[in-house]
């Protein structure tokens, strides 16, 4: 099974010559079923629209099928980001325990969920480092205070963090406890550099469920 996937101007961007190399005895399935799963990471984008191509043949005879399909990738419309000198490629919610990116904001207690920012640059580099701060803060819909960290990268003040690291993934989690909440949980991240003027404050609201 090959797969290839390719952007609307037709360039490939992924590209997986077969995901079932290992099966060098064969298979004994009847009826024969056959899978695959794609995780849409870089070089795939927010806003994106992409083509996936699906080859399969025969390796013991002439059989042969091809299937393709168009996709999206949805971008979360309920996160605002005000950059400031800097540029960034995602901003977007993880659920640990489902495993996957939240577009909806509807999350679950006793899970843990990341805020994620990747591709973030215009920091000021020194020695391959950089020096940033990271603040998250939240609160609930009567204006509880949940969430109230200044700086979660207070350890790095004096070694500072390597840019390929900090440019590939910056991230905060926490974990909301219980079983009633005052709906929604507002939330703010920041990250700033403690070198420069560059930021990035990320905004969103998300509901317990």
């Amino acid at each position: 099974m090959e797969i290839i996937i390719r952007e609307k101007e037709g360039d490939t961007l992924m590209k997986a010559d077969d995901l079932y190399e290992g099966y060098t005895e064969g298979m004994n399935y009847s009826p024969l079923k056959l899978t695959a799963d794609l995780t849409v990471a870089t070089p795939l984008r927010s806003k994106g629209k992409y083509t996936m191509i699906i080859n399969i043949s025969d390796k013991k005879g002439d059989g042969t099928f091809t299937t393709s399909f168009d996709f999206d990738v949805i971008e979360n419309e309920n996160i605002m980001v005000k950059p400031s000198n800097v540029t960034y490629d995602e901003v977007y919610i993880f659920s640990q325990g489902k495993n996957k990116v939240i577009t909806d904001n509807k999350i679950d207690f006793e899970d843990n969920i990341y805020v994620i920012i990747e591709g973030l640059k215009g920091f000021r580099e020194e020695n391959g480092n950089v020096f940033p701060g990271l603040e998250m803060k939240a609160v609930d819909a009567r204006n509880n205070l949940v969430l109230d960290y200044d700086d979660l990268f207070t350890e790095y003040n004096e070694t500072g963090i390597a840019v390929s690291d900090f440019t590939s993934r910056v991230s905060a989690h926490f974990k909301i406890t219980g079983t009633f909440f005052n709906n929604p949980l507002h939330c703010e991240l920041k990250v700033w550099d403690k070198k420069s003027n560059a930021a990035i404050a990320v905004t969103t609201d998300m509901n317990l469920k």
